[in-house]
């Protein structure tokens, strides 16, 4: 694949943090593990591109099959979510995440296990649709090593923040995320253009 397909790629999502972007910072909390440099802007395009010369770091993923998701599970998530960049989700989170080499040396079926039937991330999630919408991207996919295995994006009304942070909480508390070994956690805004 030459770069120029490569840069035009619609499956890989870039967030750059710097100065500029569409969605200013409210903050930037690292939960666990080694944090970023502070960015007061994010930028989120499409495919690799990551010209900026303010950029503080660059994050990618990719949206890839869904490893961990029934066939039942996966009709009730397309029938209830909603994309991402709806006029009224004014706000937003990043959440980068990484899991320790202990959940990737389990067998698939392992981790759907504590995934879904221990924490049930995806019962907890779709009570929380189409309100909460989300993008998940996938960073062991990609051609290079990334420094974070997924990206969550979700955006939401402002009035559904309570929501937002009673899911979070609720994923959080979950035996999945015990193997979390890097969380970072930015809550951002759409910033005036």
């Amino acid at each position: 694949m030459d770069s120029n397909s490569n840069a035009t790629n619609p499956r890989v999502t870039t967030f750059v943090g710097g100065r500029t972007g569409e969605w200013a910072v409210r903050s930037q909390r690292t939960l666990a593990g080694e944090s970023l440099k502070p960015a007061s802007r994010i930028s989120m395009r499409i495919g690799h591109d990551a010209e900026s010369e303010d950029a503080v770091w660059v994050v990618r993923g990719v949206t890839t099959n869904d490893r961990y998701t029934t066939s039942s599970e996966k009709r009730e998530l397309i029938s209830r979510q909603v994309p991402v960049g709806r006029p009224e989700a004014t706000r937003s989170a990043l959440i980068l995440l990484r899991k320790s080499a202990e959940w990737w040396a389990m067998p698939q079926d392992e981790r759907r296990q504590i995934l879904e039937e221990q924490s049930q991330h995806i019962a907890i999630g779709l009570r929380y649709l189409p309100a909460i919408a989300r993008k998940l991207l996938h960073c062991r996919d990609m051609e290079t090593s990334q420094p974070f295995d997924f990206l969550g994006f979700l955006d939401y009304a402002p009035k559904d923040e309570p929501a937002f942070e009673e899911m979070l909480g609720q994923l959080r508390a979950t035996k999945e995320w015990t193997f979390i070994d890097r969380e970072i956690d930015i809550r951002l805004y759409k910033a005036e253009v």
